[in-house]
């Protein structure tokens, strides 16, 4: 079992220093992958509800604190690491330019020697999308696009070099696109513990990755996933489980990695700890289930 560090960019991780120190302690402590979350802004007062906590609330509201941009954050420390992989769980892709994001992420991508994972999310906070002017009901279809303009413009169709998309929501014709990403392109990892999540991540995900959930969540949801994958021809095994694991190694901890590896899950996902802890959390996850 492989292991990643969520909420890289919060808490300890959101100041210069703090953030080169996470880095660094992960890497050193085995971690495959660092991941960052995002907002742009949080609406004070938002209503929408928060869906990985039964309070319906993020943890702390993110009002009272810093949260640097991931991929802004990811680049900063990149230059400061130099194998853990760059991921971001998730970026809210709906609410962003994509074709300039397709240019952030293939240079990230390239100066990085190719550890970017690129996780992403439809969204769930109306208040931020209307601050942003980006319509909030159609985020799941503009996601779609998305993914598909990204790929288009990382690796051509029809030309070697010219990428060409006539979509709903993007229209482009012969535009090239450098640098490329390191290998041709960036995995994407779906994000999201819905079946329209799972049907996403079945049809154009390198990955999936729900936020949450109990084994027998999981189990059902990757069973979903599965079958969606083979009823549109593609092999189910193409599609990366990642899940989350939080506590101390320890007998409760045991039986939900074992669990997990059960499901098919090949990369769990546990919460960022302080510098000085992190890089032996690291080593004794690895040492005890690696």
């Amino acid at each position: 079992m492989k292991f990643g560090v969520m909420f890289a960019n919060t808490g300890f991780g959101s100041s210069p220093d703090g953030a080169v120190a996470i880095a660094q302690a992960a890497e050193a402590g085995g971690f495959e992958t660092l991941w960052t979350v995002e907002h742009v802004v949080v609406p004070s007062g938002y209503e929408s509800p928060y869906p990985y906590d039964p309070s319906g609330k993020m943890a702390g509201g993110l009002e009272v604190f810093d949260l640097p941009d991931p991929l802004m954050w990811l680049a900063y420390v990149a230059g400061r690491t130099d194998r853990i992989r760059l991921g971001t769980g998730v970026l809210v892709l709906p609410q962003r330019n994509v074709v300039v994001t397709a240019k952030e992420i293939a240079t990230l991508d390239h100066l990085s020697g190719g550890r970017v994972t690129l996780g992403v999310g439809a969204g769930w906070l109306a208040e931020e999308f209307a601050a942003l002017g980006v319509p909030f009901d159609e985020r799941g279809k503009r996601l779609d696009e998305y993914i598909d303009v990204l790929r288009e413009l990382w690796s051509p169709a029809a030309d070697p070099e010219k990428s060409s998309v006539a979509g709903r929501f993007v229209t482009f014709a012969d535009c090239i696109m450098r640098p490329r990403p390191a290998n041709g392109t960036v995995p994407i990892v779906i994000g999201g513990h819905t079946k329209v999540a799972a049907r996403r991540a079945a049809a154009r995900g390198n990955g999936f990755f729900p936020g949450s959930g109990s084994i027998e969540e999981l189990a059902e949801i990757f069973t979903f996933l599965r079958a969606e994958a083979s009823a549109s021809g593609r092999d189910p095994a193409e599609v990366t489980l990642y899940a989350s694991a939080a506590g101390r190694p320890g007998p409760k901890l045991d039986e939900r990695i074992e669990r997990l590896a059960e499901l098919g899950v090949t990369e769990a996902i546990v919460g960022a700890a302080p510098p000085d802890q992190l890089a032996d959390l690291g080593r004794e996850l690895t040492e005890r289930y690696g």
